[in-house]
């Protein structure tokens, strides 16, 4: 790409921002490579390349102005194609948008809540009730809730385990699986036709409540989900009423949410399984989009679970379990001779599929486990010795969801993994 064809995109970039810190950083980097610049011209090639593009996990990238970078204005044009496609093309699938409406949840990065709330004004613009949490939501809540509610498609803006100046867009579809072809191709055809973002027309929250096109979600949601994923524990509980695991092994639990947003519900999740001296690592507990304490937010990053391996230490904890900014992965650190081990994405993996094969109660259906193409082949092997189905699948979470699914009909689904600790 030419530099003048990097300026000319810059300027047409600030044409059409509607945000006053975005404009006035690329005024300032604009007018610097205008004048020579080269580590200015260098960046701006960089934010104006290409454009951000639906990946294995949505949008995602360094918040900041340009076509290759997560802002308001790629999320404008990203929700209007949203719902563009939810008008013109889902109705095909079997998917009504206006009657079932968009579920939108975000997690405690700094421009989340701007960025969910911007998607909120835009959908009911279009016509779209949308269903908005109020606060910080993990994403697996946010998948649940598009099945509870019975919504066309649901948004879950957040970058994960990504640095902090990061943030991103995830978009599930009416089966509360992240979106796959064709579905992902129609949306990305309809955002590429997205008007200018300062022109996408937008609805203020007032009027889009008395039109009846923004409900916020109560607090009852919540407890639907726990106690669905209460439902889901294969271990049954004993004459006490207590799961069996836990009156066998009284465990001692140090639990950290990386300064994101798992701590509230994943407490309460262990408290109704028996589960209630937990101790967790008070400087990460609220979220925090500055992620104070850790340079880089990834429970599997070196260093990373350092505060949370302080504290075992101190109570003398059997494991420690860790979630990653918007829980929608999982740590864990086992005691051995002379401190803690953190276990591998695969270890942790094989052990949760193991133990699913074993216990879970699949009636008279086979037994399904799936993991990804770069995952350990041991599940595999596992899956073979007991008589179970394995299927492996492209990396990413939508590729597990949408295989099971597939695969419901003869087969009961026991579990799934990404090496990326994710489960």
């Amino acid at each position: 790409m030419s530099t003048a064809t990097v300026l000319a995109s810059a300027r047409a970039f600030i044409a059409e921002d509607f945000d006053a810190t975005t404009v006035q950083e690329l005024t300032g980097l604009l007018a610097a490579a205008e004048g020579g610049d080269a580590r200015a011209i260098s960046e701006l090639t960089d934010r104006f390349s290409t454009t951000l593009q639906f990946g294995t996990a949505g949008l995602r990238g360094r918040v900041e102005a340009g076509t290759n970078r997560m802002n308001r204005v790629i999320v404008a044009k990203a929700t209007w194609g949203l719902g563009a496609f939810l008008l013109d093309g889902a109705p095909a699938l079997g998917v009504d948008a206006t009657k079932q409406g968009v579920v939108i949840a975000f997690d405690g990065r700094l421009s989340s809540r701007t960025f969910a709330e911007d998607a909120a004004a835009i959908l009911a613009a279009q016509g779209i009730p949308v269903h908005l949490f109020p606060d910080p939501q993990p994403t697996p809540v946010c998948a649940f809730a598009v099945a509870d509610l019975g919504a066309a498609a649901g948004i879950m803006v957040t970058a994960s385990h990504n640095p902090p100046a990061d943030n991103g867009y995830k978009v599930y579809w009416a089966n509360a699986a992240q979106i796959i072809p064709p579905v992902e191709g129609g949306i990305t055809d309809a955002i590429a036709r997205a008007p200018l973002a300062n022109t996408i027309a937008r609805m203020h929250a007032p009027d889009a409540f008395l039109a009846g096109l923004r409900r916020l979600i109560g607090d009852d949601l919540e407890q639907r989900y726990l106690a669905a994923i209460g439902a889901l524990g294969w271990h049954k509980p004993n004459a006490t009423g207590l799961p069996v695991v836990h009156t066998a092994v009284p465990l001692r639990i140090v639990y950290t949410a990386m300064h994101g947003v798992g701590h509230r519900l994943t407490v309460r999740a262990l408290q109704q399984a028996g589960f209630e001296g937990v101790v967790v690592e008070p400087t990460q507990t609220d979220p925090d989009g500055t992620f104070r304490t850790v340079a880089f937010p990834n429970p599997e990053e070196k260093g990373a679970l350092d505060l949370a391996i302080k504290k075992a230490i101190e109570v003398d904890a059997d494991c420690i379990l860790a979630n990653d900014p918007d829980a929608d992965r999982l740590a864990v650190a086992i005691k051995v001779p002379g401190g803690y081990r953190t276990l591998t994405g695969n270890e942790i993996g094989v052990l949760l599929c193991h133990d699913a094969l074993l216990h879970a109660d699949a009636g008279a259906k086979q037994r399904l486990v799936i993991t990804t193409i770069v995952s350990s082949t041991m599940l595999s092997r596992i899956a073979r010795d007991l008589g179970a189905q394995y299927d492996e699948v492209l990396t990413g979470f939508k590729w597990i969801a949408n295989k099971a699914m597939e695969r419901e009909a003869d087969c009961y689904f026991c579990g799934g993994y990404e090496e990326a600790i994710g489960f």
